[in-house]
């Protein structure tokens, strides 16, 4: 009776065994590849419980989640020999989990090896003002130097985006140097540009003013009130030279006076006197 009992107890520990280790579990955001002997094992198993034949079987679980890489900086010298170093991030994802167990021996050092080299050779091909101004569509290149060899591994590259661009301080004092001229530049051609405006306007009210002699008082005016504004101030009034001509214009002419005396070389002659006739 013991010796059946023992046996019992032995079989089933026996079987709790065989099972604990024919059953595996995928997680959700994981598949399963099966080998057997070796040799690929239909499809990748599904997330929940899964059995393999224990012994036999080795099951691979491939994380199918999203991955943020980082590229570590890369040091190049670009079109317009600058040298400069250049750091990215690759967010990727496997899409088919037989391909990266069955094809490729280590996947993710194989992305790591294509992002470096496609970070490097980027850089080579583009300018220093790309680099610094126009990420968007070498981020978009780098992406597709990437996904061309990544597809045939089972991986889709989703992002990629450059991160920063380190200079050396030369060159930062070159930009710096140069983005203070263009600001100067920018500044002296506005304040010529306001200049030909005034001037256009400033003829133009000479033109009115020329034909309208009142339009210069009327403008006297309003200066003498902007001017008065201010009580700490002295205004000294000009007179202008039109409200003379108005005045002259408008005096009447003097009436004629005496004769003048006459002179002889200078000196005036006396006048001969008549003396006045009686009247008888």
């Amino acid at each position: 009776m013991d010796v059946v009992l023992a046996l019992v107890i032995v079989v089933v520990l026996g079987l709790s065994v065989l099972v604990g280790a024919s059953v595996r579990v995928v997680t959700q955001y994981q598949r399963g590849v099966v080998l057997r002997f070796g040799r690929l094992l239909g499809d990748a198993r599904q997330p929940g419980l899964t059995l393999i034949a224990p012994g036999i079987d080795r099951m691979h679980k491939v994380n199918m989640q999203i991955v943020t890489m980082p590229v570590p900086a890369q040091e190049g010298i670009t079109r317009d020999n600058v040298t400069v170093k250049v750091d990215a991030v690759v967010y990727w994802r496997v899409y088919d989990p037989v391909r990266v167990v069955v094809d490729v021996q280590n996947y993710q050092a194989a992305i790591a090896q294509v992002a470096q080299a496609s970070l490097r050779s980027i850089i080579g091909k583009s300018d220093l003002d790309d680099l610094l101004s126009n990420r968007e569509r070498l981020n978009q290149g780098l992406e597709l130097m990437m996904d061309s060899p990544a597809v045939d591994w089972g991986v889709h590259i989703d992002r990629v985006d450059i991160k920063d661009v380190a200079l050396p301080e030369s060159m930062k004092r070159s930009i710096a140097r140069q983005a203070e001229a263009e600001r100067e530049r920018r500044s002296r051609v506005i304040t010529a540009e306001g200049e030909l405006q005034a001037s256009e306007k400033l003829a133009q009210a000479a033109q009115v003013m020329s034909t309208q002699p009142t339009a210069l008082q009327l403008r006297l005016l309003q200066t003498m009130v902007e001017v008065a504004a201010e009580k700490n101030a002295t205004v000294v009034l000009p007179f202008p030279v039109e409200l003379l001509r108005f005045l002259e214009h408008a005096t009447p002419p003097a009436s004629a006076g005496p004769e003048p005396a006459p002179t002889v070389n200078g000196l005036p002659v006396p006048r001969p006197t008549t003396p006045p006739v009686a009247t008888g």
